[in-house]
């Protein structure tokens, strides 16, 4: 058959007519590879495969502008047409020709086949959306149920059997994986359904937002049935982790397979939230790994961290009802996200009293612990009400809600006197404040003018002991201005101590001559007259 026994033998003539009739026409390209898939062996051996891989992915990576052949294109709804069923109606040049017309034929070709073609449209430079959203079409024809519930996928998965050459069942089987038990499982089609998750895995494109959450999330939950292979599961794990915050509560309550006392798989939103946090740190550590065109989403991290709070609050408020779940993974996971993430704690709330109502036999202690995850300061309106009625929670837990909702009305009422007492741009907050309070039950009303009249109470109390104090001031100032004028000691000066000398030398002297008086008489002597005191200042 070489060109050595005579020119124009078989081998020559067949590989003329792959070269220019197989490998240039769409749909001849894909009947072959689909063809070769019963000969694997000698179709690899003859680079058929490659060949017809990379035609493929030439022509999926054209401009849809210039497409003049003819493809089968996404239909409607269920079902693609078979080949032999599909009408010649190639495009007119009036026809716009979507970005994802060749997702269809494509999605026939058994699972290696499938990933050597998206393997050479990746390398061709195609946009990793439109990669992903392949992948999301294959996995929806091959694994029924995995994208579409109810009737519908089982329809889907019935119609689409033709397509499987190999002898292998794809009737809605995913249904009954999911409602059995692991034993109810057929060995050959779980191994079947593995190999197209594990290749599935590995074929996502690793840029963010290629393929949507609540499909990396289904396919986690296939993957923890079938017992896929550990790195990918953890590899899957860290995708989710990167778009956490478009999870939905449906696609997170993943039934706990393993041998695990819980209803849902706690540990599993455990590690992927702790993936999302990973992935936020990283991100705002090194802004400088992103490029421009990411930029924009750094500044949603904060909205992304609500999100995500309330998508664990609501989880939460779930799986509370589970009797076998602890009181540790209940803390854990709530207190996993910093304290900026939640503006209000109302779903961490519901939470908590659904755990209550679920574990009535919880002592004084755990329930103290349990309400710890929570801030009452955080707590609406309506959640301090239902709060302080609630014979479930710790008595100080009451206590501190009922004293935060009082701090919160004597903040509210200070900063609306203020506003009052000032200038006339305040007005608006007023008018704001009373439509606040009007909405509010007439309860509440009555509690806040009470306080109210407490408030004005206790400044005039304080004004009154303000004024005391200042009068037991001034009067503790006056006595120690007394006290120490006393205890000062009396100054002595020189012409003090001089006349007090001179005074007793006088007397001395009067006393001698009045001794000598009576001995020597002169009565010449005239009288003197009497004395006469200078009256003195001193």
């Amino acid at each position: 058959m070489t060109e050595d026994l005579e020119e124009g033998n078989l081998i020559f003539k067949t590989e003329a007519f792959l070269s220019y009739v197989v490998l240039s026409s769409w749909r001849d390209s894909i009947l072959v590879l689909k063809n070769s898939e019963k000969l694997s062996p000698w179709a690899e051996n003859l680079q058929i495969v490659r060949r017809c891989s990379e035609s493929i992915a030439w022509k999926a990576c054209a401009n849809p502008k210039g497409i003049r052949w003819q493809y089968t294109g996404r239909p409607p709804k269920v079902s693609s047409p078979s080949w032999n069923e599909m009408k010649d109606s190639s495009p007119s040049r009036n026809q716009q020709v979507p970005p994802d017309w060749w997702f269809e034929d494509v999605s026939i070709l058994r699972i290696d086949h499938f990933v050597r073609v998206i393997t050479a449209i990746k390398v061709k430079g195609m946009r990793h959306e439109l990669i992903g959203a392949a992948i999301m079409h294959y996995a929806a024809k091959w694994l029924p149920g995995l994208i579409t519930e109810g009737s519908a996928a089982a329809d889907e998965g019935s119609n689409y059997s033709h397509a499987n050459d190999i002898n292998r069942s794809w009737k809605g089987g995913l249904h009954m994986i999911v409602a059995g038990t692991k034993e109810d499982i057929p060995t050959v089609q779980a191994k079947d359904q593995r190999m197209i998750i594990e290749s599935l895995i590995s074929l996502i494109p690793p840029q963010k937002d290629s393929v949507s959450c609540s499909f990396l999330l289904r396919l986690l939950r296939m993957a923890n049935l079938l017992k896929v292979a550990a790195a990918l599961v953890t590899e899957l794990e860290k995708r989710v982790g990167m778009q956490f915050e478009q999870a939905t509560l449906a696609d997170l309550l993943i039934p706990s397979y393993n041998k695990s006392e819980t209803l849902y798989d706690v540990d599993l939103v455990q590690r992927l939230l702790e993936h999302f946090l990973v992935q936020e740190q990283t991100e705002s550590s090194s802004p400088s790994r992103q490029s421009f065109a990411e930029a924009p989403q750094r500044g949603t991290n904060p909205n992304a961290k609500m999100r995500v709070a309330r998508l664990v609050d609501s989880y939460l408020t779930e799986v509370s009802r589970d009797r076998n779940l602890s009181l540790t993974k209940f803390q854990v996971l709530a207190e996993a996200l910093p304290d900026s993430a939640r503006t209000c704690d109302d779903g961490l709330y519901r939470a908590v009293d659904s755990y209550l109502k679920a574990h009535p036999t919880l002592s004084e202690h755990e329930r103290k612990r349990l309400c710890r995850v929570m801030d009452c300061q955080k707590l609406s309106i309506d959640a301090c009400m239902h709060a302080a009625q609630n014979e479930r929670l710790p008595l100080r837990v009451v206590v501190q809600v009922l004293f935060s909702e009082q701090v919160k009305i004597s903040n509210a009422i200070a900063s609306s006197s203020l506003k009052e007492a000032g200038e006339s741009h305040y007005q608006p907050m007023v008018s704001t404040r009373k439509t606040l309070l009007e909405g509010t039950p007439q309860s509440f009303q009555e509690g806040w003018a009470t306080a109210k009249k407490d408030i004005n109470t206790l400044k005039f109390e304080l004004e009154t002991v303000k004024a005391k104090y200042l009068e037991l001031q001034n009067d503790f100032e006056t006595l120690q201005r007394q006290f120490d004028k006393m205890a000062k000691p009396k100054q002595t000066f020189a012409w003090t101590s001089g006349w007090k000398k001179l005074g007793k030398l006088t007397k001395m002297s009067n006393l001698e001559n009045h001794d000598d008086g009576p001995q020597i008489s002169n009565p010449e002597q005239p009288k003197k007259a009497p004395r006469r005191w200078r009256n003195s200042v001193s």
